[in-house]
């Protein structure tokens, strides 16, 4: 046989026997346990437990690849792409939900030494919890630096 005869009949053999080993069962001890979908989760879409399952994948899987490793990590983020059944998750098609929405109209308190002052501010930015956004004073104009509070307040400068 030629070389090329060879590599072309290699080539034929593997392509055969790639999907037939994919298809063979992972033995004990060589399986790694990772949350994936057990339904189709919507971009916006806010996970919750019922909406994961354990899937079995080949050890090593999550060292080789940047997937989220438990539901504790899922649940209560927002899914940012669509996310299939029994696919893994990967780390950036997921986010923390957004405090406050861009363009809306929310407090900025600012607290030094027992002074607080509160104006009324315009988001710029989309903001998770303690997150660092923009905002532009209604009264003023001037665009500030705050930081996204839980109830949806801005807290700029100050302790």
């Amino acid at each position: 046989m030629t070389a090329t005869i060879r590599a072309r009949v290699l080539l034929l053999a593997a392509s055969i026997l790639a999907p037939l080993m994919a298809a063979l069962p992972v033995r004990a001890g060589q399986v790694e346990w990772l949350p994936v979908p057990a339904i189709t989760i919507y971009p916006g879409d806010i996970i919750a437990e019922t909406m994961l399952v354990d899937g079995k994948f080949p050890e090593g899987t999550s060292a080789n690849q940047p997937v989220m490793l438990s539901n504790a990590d899922l649940v209560g983020k927002v899914a940012r792409r669509t996310l299939l059944p029994g696919r893994l998750i990967a780390r950036n098609t997921v986010a923390v939900p957004e405090v406050v929405a861009r363009g809306t109209i929310v407090p900025a308190i600012y607290q030094d030494a027992g002074l607080v002052i509160t104006a009324s501010v315009m988001t710029l930015q989309a903001g998770a919890l303690g997150a660092m956004i923009q905002v532009r004073n209604i009264d003023s104009g001037k665009i500030i630096v705050g930081l996204v509070q839980a109830d949806g307040s801005v807290r700029v400068g100050g302790r």
